[in-house]
């Protein structure tokens, strides 16, 4: 009757509507609750005291024994006053659910979800008044103001008034809001109290969906999206423009192209896993290029095929004696020593001496291309072995499995971020490191640990490289990855203030950045105007993480 007539709950009526709802379920709930306080109660009271009783160090182990053993013999009693009851208790809870879906949308939320409807409608017509009239009075006193002191302080005043006209709509929106909502949770805390908390997955989803309405809010959301609506955006009109452009039988989104991009991006997805870490503690590295062209030359060189051409100090190397097997992982465990060494030379200078990531990186990446460099001439070294990609990172049904090693680096360093006290400690370290120090976090080792870390990502990722591009190592290969891992970090929303993150974020940056060189090279776009792009995107991307950190200041 309420909702059809659209009339404005009272605090009352709204009771009124609920009572009989509250009523009838509070009574099954009661009875539901009898039949639990020597079943349901007893098992959850005795399970908690036998996990206390674990971690207790206060008793002696006979009085820890005989203990357990009185704790279990009353579990097993509430078990089976539980067990006897369970049937019971199920119909109850399922009788009271079905009056629940009889009776609580039509008699209760409806009526709530109508009158807040009209709220609303009256809150905005209240602020379209209240503006109005402000704008009257004002226009009306400046009419007969003639000094400008004056006429400035009552434009002063007429502005204040306004922000609070604004202000007072805004909590009003905002009581319908939270109206709403708390009739629609109430039936969900009903149906919590009768099962224990255990919902169904439609319910859960429901309650999300409901907690993101409620929550959400405008500007935060393209804070935290504006950039990848952007790029979305530009992604489609490349896929309408590439067709033509360059002729109907061009589809910048098909199966292979989709394939080509995840195999391109698998190797530097471990660059970019490796960097994030860095940056999560508010750093960076500017030497992951180099690292890469030193990887990839010591992989080419240990998996050359045949003698190599080139030489190292002079020196040329033959590795053809090994069993091809061995001079994989001979290849792997070199690039992963070389990297880990100076990441963690990088890593000591920047914890123990507090020098900036930017300096200490930027020495290595210097040291390396000098030392690579000079060491080799400049060479090229050529082509590895052509049957060791076909065994490490076969196509198999045109799939390339190089994205499989770089599926299993995510699993891994989610984990590590995730799931270990060291991931813990390098958030908590990231975020403010003075208050870590104080809490007991070794503020060196974690530095130093993320930077090993990214050592052995990176040696990792420029091994997986030189299979991909079956060797042609050389000192000036990787120039400028540096830049595409950071800005893949940043696009994915790891923040260069530290401690804040997630390694979704960064496999969905290095995605972007992938596709986007990609579909740019295949629609002919010149390389230079490329780098325009990835500047203006690298630009944005972090005037938005500024605005997210100014905003939470």
């Amino acid at each position: 009757m309420v909702a059809e007539n659209t009339k404005i709950l009272t605090a009352e009526q709204e009771a009124q509507l609920l009572k009989p709802i509250d009523e009838y379920v509070g009574s099954i709930q009661a009875k539901i609750n009898d039949l639990r306080v020597d079943g349901t109660d007893k098992v959850i009271e005795f399970q908690n005291n036998i996990d206390n009783l674990k971690r207790d160090r206060i008793y002696t182990p006979e009085e820890k024994a005989q203990k357990m053993k009185e704790y279990q013999a009353g579990l097993e009693k509430a078990k089976v006053v539980e067990a006897k009851n369970k049937e019971q208790i199920a119909k109850l809870i399922g009788e009271a659910e079905a009056y629940l879906k009889a009776h609580f949308n039509t008699d209760y939320y409806q009526a709530v979800t109508a009158s807040c409807k009209v709220e609303k409608q009256q809150a905005l017509a209240n602020y379209g008044a209240a503006v109005a009239q402000l704008n009257k009075e004002h226009q009306e006193t400046v009419s007969k103001l003639s000094d400008p002191h004056e006429i400035k302080d009552e434009k002063y005043v007429h502005k204040n008034r306004l922000f609070d006209a604004k202000m007072k709509r805004t909590k009003d929106l905002q009581e319908v809001k939270d109206r709403r909502h708390a009739a629609f949770d109430h039936k969900f805390h009903l149906i919590d109290m009768l099962r224990m908390s255990k919902f169904t997955f439609g319910e859960s989803m429901a309650q999300k969906w409901e907690n993101y309405k409620y929550t959400f809010n405008r500007r935060d959301f393209l804070l935290r999206n504006g950039l990848y609506i952007a790029i979305i955006i530009i992604f489609i009109a490349l896929c309408i423009l590439t067709p033509v452009l360059k002729g109907p039988s061009v589809q910048l989104l098909t199966v292979n192209n989709i394939l080509n991009i995840l195999q391109q991006a698998s190797p530097r997805m471990f660059l970019a896993l490796g960097v994030a870490g860095l940056i999560l503690l508010a750093g960076t590295d500017l030497s992951i290029g180099r690292m890469v062209g030193m990887g990839m030359t010591a992989a080419t060189i240990v998996m050359h095929q045949g003698i190599n051409t080139g030489s190292v100090f002079g020196h040329v190397f033959d590795f053809t004696a090994l069993p091809v097997i061995v001079r994989v992982f001979l290849a792997l465990v070199v690039c992963v020593v070389l990297c880990t060494i100076f990441t963690t030379i990088a890593g000591f200078f920047t914890a123990k001496f507090k020098m900036h990531p930017f300096i200490s990186t930027m020495a290595n990446m210097l040291v390396i291309f000098g030392l690579v460099t000079y060491s080799t001439k400049g060479v090229s070294f050529g082509a590895i072995d052509p049957s060791i990609p076909k065994m490490i990172i076969p196509r198999i049904n045109n799939f390339p499995t190089i994205i499989l090693w770089a599926v299993a680096a995510v699993a891994v360093v989610w984990f590590i971020w995730n799931k270990t006290t060291f991931g813990k400690n390098l958030y908590a370290v990231g975020g403010n490191p003075e208050a870590a120090a104080v809490s007991g976090i070794s503020v060196f080792k974690v530095t130093v640990g993320a930077f090993v870390l990214a050592g052995v990502l990176y040696g990792f990722g420029s091994w997986l490289e030189c299979l991909r591009m079956t060797g042609s190592g050389s000192a000036a290969y990787g120039q400028g990855w540096e830049m595409d891992a950071i800005a893949a970090c940043v696009v994915g929303g790891i923040s260069f203030t530290g401690g804040i993150g997630k390694i979704s974020g960064c496999v969905v940056g290095v995605f972007i950045f992938t596709a986007l060189t990609y579909s740019l090279t295949t629609l002919g776009i010149d390389t230079n105007l490329q780098f325009v792009f990835s500047g203006i995107i690298i630009l944005v991307a972090v005037m938005l993480d500024c605005l997210k950190y100014v905003q939470k200041k």
